[in-house]
């Protein structure tokens, strides 16, 4: 096998090795499932709520 046979084999596979890495690439990500948050978010705005409402009694009643 001469020089040049054994330079264009190495070239060959080199060039099909690069070429599979560059064409593979991945597909776009699908959309993200959605869920819903209206459970916890509302308990943690209720008791929000309740807690201001509790503060702002408090400092009515220690004002007077």
């Amino acid at each position: 096998m001469t020089m040049a046979q054994k330079f264009l084999l190495v070239s060959i596979l080199l060039l099909g090795v690069t070429s599979a890495l560059v064409l593979a690439q991945p597909g776009l990500p699908s959309a993200p499932s959605q869920a819903p948050i209206d459970g916890g978010l509302g308990l943690l705005a209720a008791a929000g709520g309740a807690y201001a409402i509790k503060k702002l009694k408090n400092r009515n009643t220690d004002i007077k």
